[in-house]
């Protein structure tokens, strides 16, 4: 795979450029596109899905099928996932793969079977393409705002998630912001909360429990954020910092209250899911990307500018 990657800018920008991108001649040969997401409850797969299903049908003319189904962070259940769209003959499968690299005996089924696959929001090895955030750009915003906001001292926790390579960038980049900050001590970065608010919930009420002088928090997205903030509030502590990666509609609103949860890093899952299907037209059409990896860039949300936020794009 090309290591190759292009800078795309979110939102506004990124949809002009799609708009630009001249639709592959033989479209209308599409009609199936399988999709198979780490996990349908959380909100930001739900928008990338949408996003799919609109650049399918953008050009009207043939009705394109998107089946989109939950691997839950399952490897066995998105193999059976990814067989069950092979027999049902999809011409291309948008893949958020649960691990990057087990998963490449599921995507040489498909490929074998004529199917471009296309890797979005996490890597895969294999794919035809990859459309992602700049994770480590992501996770290095982030955390370079909690650096500043403790002072460039304190107590942090980063709280960990499944490991798919968007979570292990991000901690990535987190790592490196705050090791500028000699002062700044990491208690702990291996929990998982498994990219959820329960998950979130649990892994913040031991933290709290084992630190009782916590100062900030990273979490690898936006709703362990939101759960990790309630658990505070339940334990009555204040003071805290939480930062995160997703510029979700419910962390708009918590940093819009000014409480503890502070920043998050914005991603545009709905204009990542028209690129990845456009990309995989694309290469249907015979014409591959020059780049197999695109990067999107993501940009930090707090105080100073969320009410000019546009959030998540949905048209």
């Amino acid at each position: 795979m090309s290591k190759t990657r292009t800078l795309l800018m979110s939102g506004t920008a990124l949809l002009a450029g799609l708009l630009a991108v001249q639709a592959p001649a033989n479209a209308k040969d599409l009609t199936a596109i399988g999709v198979t997401m780490g996990s349908l409850g959380n909100p930001y797969f739900v928008a990338l899905t949408k996003g799919i299903k609109a650049e399918a049908n953008a050009g009207g003319g043939n009705k394109v099928s998107v089946t989109a189904v939950s691997a839950d962070y399952d490897l066995n259940k998105q193999f059976t996932q990814i067989d069950n769209f092979i027999a049902a003959g999809v011409q291309m499968i948008v893949l958020n793969a649960v691990d990057p690299n087990a998963i490449l005996p599921a995507i040489k089924r498909a490929q074998a079977a004529g199917i471009v696959v296309v890797a979005a929001d996490v890597a895969a090895t294999g794919a035809d393409a990859t459309v992602e955030t700049d994770n480590t750009l992501a996770g290095s915003l982030s955390c370079d705002f909690l650096a500043k906001k403790l002072g460039g001292k304190g107590n942090v926790v980063i709280q960990n998630g499944p490991q798919v390579s968007s979570v292990i960038d991000r901690v990535k980049g987190c790592k490196a912001a705050l090791a500028k900050s000699p002062d700044i001590k990491i208690l702990s970065s291996d929990q998982d909360g498994k990219g959820s608010r329960d998950g979130g919930l649990q892994v913040m009420q031991g933290a709290l429990i084992r630190y009782p002088d916590l100062n900030g928090v990273f979490t690898i997205n936006d709703p362990q954020a939101i759960g990790s903030d309630l658990a505070a509030k339940q334990q009555n502590r204040t003071g805290l910092v939480i930062t995160s990666v997703d510029g979700a509609p419910d962390i708009v609103q918590a940093i819009k209250t000014h409480g503890m949860i502070a920043a998050s890093a914005s991603q545009d899952p709905y204009g990542m899911g028209r690129l990845a299907t456009k990309v995989g037209m694309a290469i249907l059409a015979g014409h591959p990307p020059a780049d197999k990896i695109t990067l999107m860039t993501p940009k930090l949300i707090d105080a100073d500018n969320v009410d000019s936020y546009v959030g998540w794009t949905d048209h």
